[in-house]
């Protein structure tokens, strides 16, 4: 196994993308769950830091919010959020984080397959915090069934996280070859 130190670069690159990642969450549409951009920040993340980096990235940003940084939409914080009924969609970025890099660990300079790690990372997301959201909110308003669940938590998100995760895919195709630091 690769050794996990990290250069203070890397740390600076790491705490980087966790303002990238809490800037994206700021701006969002409220929903249910809000529309935001901080999918595109998780895969921006993941496809120019590298599944460890980008990884590390993603829990320093949840630890920002658990602790009480308004990092997450709405520009709030606390462990409430990550406890509350969208919740599971936050800690899945960390599931979604491990996947990308257990599926990149052997191939990560290839886009296709990053793409597939973002792709995988995103179903993952959607999975854990979609069963999270119906065991939350079962508890708080009623059973929910999953159809109505993925009608109000995944179905209307496909399509804008699609086009998150193109564009970040675009973005690490073009910048690590202008930023010596992401090479």
């Amino acid at each position: 196994m690769k050794s996990l130190k990290i250069s203070p670069a890397d740390m600076v690159l790491i705490a980087l993308f966790a303002v990238l990642i809490a800037v994206c969450a700021w701006i969002s549409i409220p929903a249910t769950i809000p529309f935001t951009l901080q999918t595109f920040g998780l895969f921006a993340a993941l496809g120019l830091l590298g599944g460890k980096r980008g990884t590390l990235a993603v829990l320093v940003y949840l630890l920002l919010g658990a602790v009480g940084i308004p990092v997450f939409s709405g520009f709030r914080g606390g462990f409430g959020m990550l406890a509350g009924v969208t919740g599971g969609y936050l800690i899945g970025f960390l599931f979604a984080a491990l996947l990308y890099w257990l599926i990149t660990l052997k191939r990560s300079g290839k886009l296709w397959m990053m793409i597939v790690g973002m792709a995988a990372g995103l179903l993952l997301d959607y999975a854990f915090g979609t069963a999270w959201f119906m065991l939350f909110y079962a508890g708080t308003y009623g059973a929910i069934g999953l159809p109505a669940a993925l009608s109000m938590c995944v179905i209307p998100y496909i399509l804008p996280d699609l086009v998150k995760l193109a564009l970040a895919a675009a973005l690490v195709k073009v910048l690590p070859g202008h930023v010596k630091a992401l090479r």
